[in-house]
């Protein structure tokens, strides 16, 4: 490879992972201008073959054999990898698949909450250092508050549904579905307000019955709970879907 130049136009690669020690196969993205030394540590992580006992082979995405990776100190990207190729991992260690995945001889770690909390280099240190998550409180309350205003136009919604009247269910990533209000309140299962419909068609979760707490009467996959803000009310006729047709 010496005195070769190597051109890497996409910096980054999405590859299949397979292994000798096991039938599972992930993905990882790499960057090509990583060495295969580096390559093989990451890949130890990942597989759990040593790096110093692994052999690579590159094969294209319809599984069709390439070659063999054997220069520790070439450029990843000077060999033919494209998104979705496979590199399978072969264990030159003599590691068995049943030893990698056998935890019954391994010593269970157990740490208390109270002495987590105390290490310095853990990651729920790090987040507070940062002020990250629920550690940043101007953003924690600010959520708060968000969902605070949310709720109050989800029970404003509701107090504007009556039971007994035809509706639309808009869903984001689902079907309009139409069917009949049966309830209108909070509930048990989950904090806030709820509208419980029953569909015009199979399309619910249950029959009015949720956690063994029965809220409205309804056939069974007919039924469903949804927020308030997603329910329009009105004149929303049951569609004839022929079905007193033969």
């Amino acid at each position: 490879m010496d005195g070769e130049v190597t051109v890497v136009t996409n910096p980054y690669v999405k590859v299949r992972i397979t292994s000798s020690l096991s039938s599972f196969e992930n993905r990882r993205r790499f960057n090509k201008r990583i060495t295969i030394a580096e390559l093989k540590t990451l890949l130890e992580m990942n597989v759990g073959v040593p790096a110093s006992s692994m052999d690579l082979e590159i094969f294209s995405t319809t599984d069709r054999f390439l070659q063999k990776i054997d220069n520790d100190e070439a450029v990843f990207g000077s060999y033919p990898v494209d998104d979705e190729c496979r590199i399978h991992v072969i264990d030159r260690s003599g590691g068995q698949t049943s030893e990698l995945f056998d935890d019954s001889k391994v010593e269970k770690f157990e740490l208390s909450d109270e002495a987590y909390e105390q290490r310095k280099e853990s990651v729920r240190s790090f987040l507070k250092k940062q002020n990250l998550g629920r550690f940043n409180e101007e953003e924690a309350a600010k959520k708060k508050a968000e969902l605070t205003i949310r709720e109050e136009q989800q029970k404003t919604a509701a107090e504007a549904i009556s039971v007994g009247s035809r509706c639309k269910v808009e869903v984001p990533g689902q079907p309009t579905k139409l069917g009949m209000v049966m309830y209108v309140g909070t509930t048990e299962f989950k904090s806030g307000h709820w509208v419980g419909v029953k569909y015009d068609e199979p399309l619910g979760k249950h029959n009015g019955t949720v956690q063994g707490k029965q809220y409205f009467e309804c056939q069974d996959k007919y039924g469903a709970f949804v927020k308030p803000l997603n329910v329009t009310v009105g004149d929303f006729p049951e569609e004839d879907y022929g079905l007193d047709e033969i």
